[in-house]
Formats: C-alpha cells, structure tokens, sequence
C-alpha cells in the first residue's frame, strides 16, 4: 500500500530535513505536492526507523536516536538525509568527529542544502575548528555551498569569516545584502572603545544587548542545557523588552523545556516586534513549524513551513 507522510515530520528534532523533499530521483516536487511525500520506496522497517529517531531526538535521546539512524544507515546506506540526521544527533550528543564525518558526508552528497552545510558549521563552532581545514573534503566549488556558508558565518557572528567566502562568490542581490550587513556587523565591533579598562568593558559587554545576544546565540548552537538559556533569555527581555530576537530565543529555550504552548506565544511576539529582517522571520517560522510538530499539529507545521521564504 502506497504510504504518504507529511512533509513537516521532517523538522523534528532540528530546524529542516529537505533532502528527502528536494532531493527525489524522480525531480524536485512541485509546489502543490510539497505537502506530502511519498515512503512506498522505502521498507516499513525503514520509515519505522527513521521516525523512531526522529521522536528519540526530539525528546532529547539521543543515543537511542543515533542508533535508530544507524539502522536506516545500513538500510539505505546512500540516503544523506539519514546522515544528516546522524549528524545532528552527534552533535547534540557532543561526539562532534562522528558528527562531522556524517555532516561531511551529506553536504558531499547534496551541497545545495542549506541545513546540511548549517549543522557542518555548528558542528566546527562546537570544535573550535576552522572551515579552512576542511574545504578539500567539502564540493568547496559549489556556489551555492559557499552562498549558503557565507550566510551561515554571518547569522554565527563570525563576519569575516563570511566576508571571505562571498569574495569567491558571484554578486546576485542576496550577496550584495549579506555583504552590507556584514560590513555595517564589522564597522560596529571596530567601533568598539578600545580605550575602556578590560574589566569594565567586559562587565558592559556581558549586559548590553549585544551581548546578550552572543551569549544568547552560542546557547542556542549548542543545545544541551536549556535551564541556562532559559533564564538568560528571561533577563535579557526585562531588560529589552522590545527585541524580535529575545522573543525568538526565548521560544526555543521554552520549546527545549517542552513547554510548546508558551514557546508558540513568545515566538508569535517575535513576530509582532519584527521589522524588515527576513533572515530572523524565517527562523522563526522554522522555529514555529518544528514546535507545531512535535505538538502534533502538522497542518499548523507546515502552514508556518510555508511561510519561510526561500533564498535567504
């Protein structure tokens, strides 16, 4: 019997899985089948699997989940998106070699996918690691690979690390974008009064917003300890009141304490607050569609996956 699931079942665990979506042997799915794929070339034993890991790293098991995704690994062996999915869970689990052979491994085998090259970057963040180091080991060729990077390093803080990859990009207005908000992101660290004795300036820069937002932001890519980005979050908003972006984190700090129902109010405050900032209204979209799906509510999910527009 041919067996259909909804696309946004995709999302759990992490923010997208595209590369069973985007990526069939038969071509891109069209915009009006984007809300269901078809499994009936996939073994049950498969899709029980895959699904089974995906509930097991929502929940935060992830040494279940890795071992769910290492029997769909010796099933389909050529599948990236179980290796992408493997991982995400190494990573969430801290074992970040195992987590970038197989992040290596998926952006290998499709380096056009954005969350692919997104968990390969988180997973270098986690290790201190350069992408310099790696670039023989990645289709470092791949336009789109160094387009999608480059936004990557930029919503990671590191800027001139994403300066340099656009210098080896073609210019399009999604680059000539990126390239303004890194150049206005590095002018205003050079501004930065260097002439402030150390202690006082990293008392301030711990408490000023831009701070919070670091801080906030490293929490955020290292997921394990939701308590500390809950409360940071929470203080961060008493003192900011009026900032998308605290709102946005503080949804996924509520979404880690399984806490949905509040994550989706904070979230859709982010919403009210936002103002021309279509990288962040994404991400919160995303963040929305993964809470929808781990509550169950998969026509809601994939309501707020639609709204995500593409090529940002």
């Amino acid at each position: 019997m041919k067996q259909t699931i909804p696309m946004i079942l995709f999302y759990i665990g992490a923010f997208i899985v595209p590369g069973i979506v985007l990526c069939q042997e038969e071509g891109p799915i069209t915009e009006e089948e984007s809300a269901e794929v078809s499994f009936e070339e996939y073994s049950d034993e498969f899709q029980e699997s895959f699904f089974e890991g995906l509930k097991q790293q929502g929940i935060q098991n992830y040494d279940k989940a890795i071992n769910a995704f290492l029997k769909c690994k010796n099933l389909e062996p050529d599948k990236e998106v179980v290796s992408f999915e493997l991982a995400k869970s190494y990573l969430l689990d801290k074992q970040y070699v195992n987590a970038q052979q197989y992040a290596q491994e998926a952006v290998a085998q499709d380096p056009t996918n954005y969350w692919y090259a997104n968990t390969l970057a988180e997973i270098l963040k986690a290790q201190n690691a350069t992408l310099v180091k790696i670039k023989d080991q990645i289709p470092w060729k791949n336009k789109e690979l160094k387009s999608n990077l480059a936004t990557i390093y930029f919503e990671l803080g590191n800027y001139e690390t994403a300066k340099s990859i656009l210098e080896e990009v073609d210019e399009t207005p999604k680059t000539v974008y990126l390239q303004t908000k890194i150049r206005d992101s590095i002018s205003k660290n050079r501004n930065v009064d260097i002439n402030t004795s150390v202690s006082v300036s990293k008392s301030e820069d711990a408490n000023n917003l831009s701070g919070y937002q670091n801080r906030i932001q490293d929490l955020i890519n290292t997921p394990g300890d939701a308590k500390a980005l809950l409360n940071l979050t929470e203080e961060a908003l008493e003192k900011y009141p009026l900032q998308p972006f605290l709102y946005y984190a503080h949804g996924v700090a509520l979404r880690r304490a399984n806490r949905n129902e509040e994550a989706i109010d904070s979230l859709q405050t982010a919403l009210d607050y936002l103002i021309d900032d279509v990288l962040l209204e994404n991400t919160i979209y995303k963040e929305l569609s993964e809470v929808y799906a781990i509550m169950g509510n998969t026509g809601k999910a994939n309501q707020y996956l639609n709204k995500v527009k593409p090529g940002f």
